[in-house]
């Protein structure tokens, strides 16, 4: 039995580390396919200076980026191995990190090394990281105005919506005059809003944190007033027969109760908060990705739209990773009873 379980054991651990390094197999490929297909289109490479001491082109800036991401799932490898659900999690990823490996390497050729994709419109991944090196303060200050403006609109939206959906869903009264006004209002885009925005609000800013705010608090308010509707009487019985005054009815039973449906709701949000915010920028704020985006365009620069473009689905990825966090810690009770 005992040599039954540990060639088991051998197996799996064989099989993991196989299809660990088919993980950073594929962006091993991609840095392969960098520095040994020759350059054969006229595209001049120039090197950046970085700091006082280091002068790097953008080839070099690839290759690094691809070592890094080795290095980063070689970690997560060994991080995931003692946890059968980090492990299972990370070998089901395997096959799709070999492709995006693969896809880079193939787009680097393509792009680059050859430039058989149609220029401006489709660089290399290469050279998308040089508006890294070429203006890589200037992307990261428009990176930050777009934090600080998704923040503001998005933090306050989160409030607002759930503090209304409470008082929809508990207060009958509430619920008559105010759920037609959300209904009416949340279907209507909040980028229609922008005109009256700019109009009455003082500065560019406030407007596009107003409009956030908007698209934020339909989702959310909703989600949180079917929460709090759809709480069983039985809990409430219960909660009355052990002495519970509405207080404790409302904020340790009702709110309680709806917290999957707001988590929901705030994952909707932070979707169309992403895009209002975008939006928003591309028509009318003096800075931000979207501001960034516009101006690239302008130029025919579309490495830096996509550079633009990359950084936000990199923000995005860990906005949504920080909401799954909070949420996973808020609903633990649920490990083991729902789908994951």
């Amino acid at each position: 039995m005992e040599k039954h379980s540990s060639s088991l054991l051998v197996t799996k651990g064989g099989r993991y580390i196989l299809l660990s390094f088919v993980t950073i197999l594929g962006f091993t490929i991609a840095i392969l396919a960098n520095r040994l297909f020759p350059q054969i289109a006229d595209v001049v490479i120039e090197p950046y200076p970085v700091g006082k001491l280091f002068v790097i082109d953008i080839n070099e800036l690839y290759n690094l980026v691809l070592l890094g991401l080795i290095l980063l799932y070689v970690v997560q490898a060994v991080y995931s191995y003692p946890d059968e659900d980090r492990r299972r999690m990370f070998l089901s990823r395997a096959p799709f990190r070999f492709a995006a490996g693969a896809v880079l390497a193939v787009w680097d050729v393509l792009g680059t090394k050859l430039l058989l994709l149609p220029q401006p419109f489709f660089p290399g991944p290469a050279r998308i990281l040089e508006a890294f090196l070429a203006e890589g303060d200037y992307v990261l200050e428009n990176t930050l105005y777009s934090l600080r403006l998704f923040a503001s609109g998005f933090f306050l939206g989160v409030a607002a919506g759930v503090g209304t959906g409470i008082l929809i869903g508990w207060f009958p009264k509430i619920y008559y005059w105010v759920y037609p006004v959300l209904k009416i209002t949340g279907v209507i885009p909040a980028v229609a809003w922008m005109p009256f925005a700019l109009t009455l609000l003082p500065t560019p800013f406030a407007a596009a944190t107003f409009l956030i705010v908007i698209c934020a608090w339909f989702p959310i308010a909703s989600t949180t007033a079917q929460g709090i509707a759809s709480t069983p009487k039985v809990l409430f019985e219960a909660a009355r027969t052990l002495g519970a005054k509405t207080s404790f009815l409302m904020f340790r039973v009702a709110i309680p109760h709806a917290m999957p449906q707001i988590f929901t709701g705030i994952s909707i949000a932070n979707a169309f908060a992403f895009t209002t915010l975008v939006m928003a920028e591309m028509m009318g704020q003096p800075g931000g990705l979207g501001y960034y985006i516009n101006a690239s365009k302008v130029w025919s620069a579309y490495y830096k739209v996509l550079a633009a473009i990359v950084v936000m689905a990199i923000l995005f990825s860990l906005i949504l990773w920080v909401v799954g966090l909070i949420q996973s810690r808020v609903l633990r009770w649920q490990r083991g009873l729902v789908k994951q």
